[in-house]
């Protein structure tokens, strides 16, 4: 359920993609654009902003116009199904954190005449939680191998990749070695805003009956998933005894987990109410 490059925060464009990830698929893929208006206003995005945001959707092979029962709207693209569903995997069922599994290389040389085409690459491959180890090598835990030999596929840049499963044998200390291929700080840091943002919101749900109130259910549930649905991209997934001290990732996890207990069923039933005919 995600697109890497929509931007970032709540922007209209990530609101409506988180949308269509948790509602639309139901619905055959479809939403009309009068109920995006509606929920999107929700959400305090007015119209224009709603029409130019699925515009750029439209633009980049996510969704497709099309007319249902009358009413005029938007479906999702067969590349726009595949992104959701990979990032479904992603943000619902993170693989358990990197073992003793070791590593995986992927390395790449992209021509300076495909200049967009290596911009793509290396953009992919930092949201599939590689870390730069050298110029045109990238490092991850082995357990990314699957998800980036279907992304690399799907975008047809597998013929620039050669991907390797490694070991680390010397000669800094691995740890040390860890905290310059990613900036676990910068991830840290969202984190913790994670953390400091949506905390008062649980507990302020925790002392509210969401049925009652399915409308703040859905536009709180829909902006924390908007946010919280990058951080599974950027997280490595590193075992535990290779983050730095304290690190909040599982707390971020946890809490993420409480609110979609919380808010998700009413804010389903809310949007229900205004998609189904």
């Amino acid at each position: 359920m995600n697109e890497s490059d929509e931007g970032h925060g709540l922007t209209p464009r990530a609101l409506i993609v988180t949308i269509y990830g948790l509602y639309a698929r139901e619905a055959g893929g479809f939403l009309p654009v009068a109920a995006l208006v509606r929920l999107l206003a929700e959400l305090s995005v007015e119209e224009p902003a709603v029409r130019s945001a699925i515009s750029r959707l439209k633009r980049r092979g996510l969704l497709e116009p099309r007319r249902v029962a009358g009413a005029a709207g938007y479906a999702l693209s067969d590349a726009g199904r595949e992104i959701l569903r990979e990032g479904d995997e992603r943000i619902f069922a993170p693989p358990a954190p990197g073992g003793p599994d070791g590593w995986l290389l992927a390395v790449f040389s992209i021509p300076e005449t495909e200049r967009q085409k290596r911009h793509t690459l290396r953009t992919r491959l930092t949201w599939l939680g590689f870390g730069t180890a050298a110029p045109g090598v990238r490092v991850a835990p082995a357990h990314r191998y699957d998800a980036t030999v279907a992304v690399l596929r799907r975008l047809g840049l597998e013929s620039y990749v050669d991907l390797f499963r490694a070991d680390y044998l010397a000669f800094t200390d691995l740890r040390t070695a860890i905290g310059t291929w990613w900036d676990l700080p910068g991830l840290r840091t969202q984190y913790d805003e994670f953390l400091a943002g949506y905390r008062p919101v649980l507990a302020r749900w925790r002392r509210r009956e969401p049925d009652a109130h399915r409308a703040a259910a859905f536009a709180d549930w829909i902006e924390a998933l908007t946010v919280w649905r990058r951080l599974p991209y950027l997280d490595p997934g590193l075992p535990a005894d290779l983050l730095p001290a304290r690190w909040p990732g599982a707390a971020a996890a946890d809490l993420f987990a409480a609110l979609r207990d919380r808010l998700a069923a009413p804010a389903h039933d809310h949007v229900h109410t205004l998609i189904t005919p």
